[in-house]
Formats: structure tokens, C-alpha cells, sequence
């Protein structure tokens, strides 16, 4: 197997969120996907592999954390695309078969890609008891983001907030199915962003994710509505940190960025 490690969510190496990606001709087992996700140990690692022409996909795609395999994830998609484009492999907008449906990246011409993804169903809830404790912030709203993102999006007081955050990882397991996103307003839009996040995912193994596009597919619709904009630019203030530039289309929501190869290698088990 042929195995590379790309940035994803940025022009530069060691930013933004690395991912593992494999082009198979064929799934193995799950325990095998497994096995070689938490070997890569990122965030993510992802498999593909082509299917036959003339169907509603070019590729089946699926993606694994170290502990288990999720519904959808934007940067190693974005990861993924790039590899195919890079290499070769596939000229143009792919279509990726997923968990959460047909899924599109697009190429353009100055190198960015943007993916297709289905706009998170949000739905306003109580601020869950202990919530504030585990985060070490008091939120002003929380948000059920539906099932496939699968977090409790948390809007705290500003930026500052979101930056200074030191959560009890484990005590944040108990508030949600992935975990939970802590988003504010930007302080200074002129900086080139709209909106700040961070994205902590204890019960999938990692206790902050670098760059989380599918956390955008929420984002988006939720800082669209208070800002009056569907097209917004999110910062994830992740130690690494990236840019996600969306763009609200009703169901849909638009994940644009770059992406960088920074290791090839062979998996020789």
C-alpha cells in the first residue's frame, strides 16, 4: 500500500490537520483499516478506492480516527482529492461515495479545492449541566449539530475565550456522540476571518483536532445566520490552526482550502 500524509487547510507544511490517505483497489477488512489508522495515528486516515464507471461516484471513501471509523470528515476528503489530483488519479470534480452520501471535491485553478457537504441540521438546546466545568468557560447558547457531525456546538463569550480554553477532555465525553465545538465571533474581521473555533473529540480519540471541516457544515449555517453572510471565512485556533472558507447553499455548504503532501511511503505490513 501506498501511504501519504497531507496537511490539509493550508498552503504550508506542519499546519493546518494532517491525514493519512490510501488509494486501494478494494477495501480489506475493517480490522485491517483499523489497524493502519491507529498505526498512522492522526487525526483521520482515509481509504479509497475507484468504482467501476457510469454509477453516481468515481471513488468509495471512508475514514478512521485511531479508535474508530466516522460518518464524515472534511479535511481528509479535502486530503484525499488533493492526492487524486496531484498524482493523477482523477482529473476534475471527484465524487466520493461516503456514509454521508455522494460527496464532491472540485478542483480550481489557483490550486484550492472545494467539497460539496451536507449542511448540518442544528437544533437549539439547554446548556447541559456541567458543560461550562469541563470547558472552563460559561457558553452563552449550545446547539445539537445532528447526527452525522454528531458534536454540541458551543458558543462562548469572544475570542479570547476560545484561545484560552484548557478543557477536562474526558469530563466533555459525556455531553455529546463526537464531542464539542467552542466558536466565537472574530474580534477583528480585517484579520481575514469571520468566526473562531476550536474542536475537541474525546470520545473519538483526539482530544483536539487541528482543522475540522465537517465542524464547518455546523459552523457555517450557525455564524450565517447571526452575521447576515452565507459566505464566511472560519479560523480553527487550533495549535496548528487553518482556514475554511464556506459558503452557506441552503442543504448544502460549501468547504473550500488547500492542502499539502509532506510524506510518501510504503506500508510494508
Amino acid at each position: 500500500m501506498r501511504m501519504r500524509i497531507v496537511d490539509a487547510f493550508t498552503d504550508r507544511p506542519f499546519t493546518g490537520n494532517p491525514a493519512g490517505v490510501l488509494l486501494l483497489d478494494a477495501f480489506p477488512d475493517d480490522s485491517r483499516l483499523q489497524n493502519v489508522a491507529l498505526e498512522v495515528n492522526h487525526a483521520e486516515t482515509a481509504f479509497a478506492h475507484p468504482l467501476p464507471e457510469g454509477g453516481e461516484a468515481d471513488w468509495a471513501l471512508r475514514w478512521f480516527t485511531p479508535v474508530a471509523e466516522v460518518d464524515m470528515c472534511g479535511h481528509a476528503t479535502l486530503a484525499t482529492a488533493h492526492v487524486l489530483h496531484t498524482t493523477g488519479a482523477h482529473e476534475g470534480p471527484v465524487r466520493f461515495a461516503t456514509r454521508s452520501g455522494v460527496l464532491v471535491a472540485t478542483p480550481a485553478e489557483d490550486g484550492s479545492i472545494t467539497l460539496d457537504f451536507p449542511t448540518a441540521p442544528l437544533t437549539r438546546v439547554a446548556i447541559p449541566a456541567g458543560v461550562a466545568d469541563a470547558l472552563g468557560a460559561e457558553p452563552l447558547a449550545c446547539v445539537d449539530t445532528g447526527p452525522h457531525v454528531g458534536d454540541l456546538l458551543v458558543e462562548l463569550a469572544d475570542e479570547k475565550t476560545v484561545h484560552a480554553l484548557r478543557p477536562d477532555h474526558k469530563a466533555l465525553g459525556a455531553h455529546s456522540r463526537r464531542g464539542i465545538i467552542a466558536t466565537a465571533r472574530a474580534e477583528n474581521p480585517d484579520l481575514g476571518y469571520d468566526f473562531v473555533s476550536r474542536c475537541f473529540f474525546p470520545n473519538i480519540g483526539i482530544d483536539e483536532d487541528p482543522v475540522t471541516g465537517s465542524a464547518h457544515t455546523a459552523l457555517a449555517p450557525y455564524w450565517a445566520e447571526r452575521l447576515g453572510r452565507t459566505a464566511l471565512t472560519g479560523l480553527q485556533a487550533s495549535p496548528r490552526a487553518g482556514r475554511v472558507r464556506t459558503e452557506l447553499c441552503g442543504a448544502r455548504t460549501l468547504l473550500s482550502g488547500r492542502a499539502v503532501t509532506v510524506i510518501e511511503g510504503e506500508l510494508l505490513a
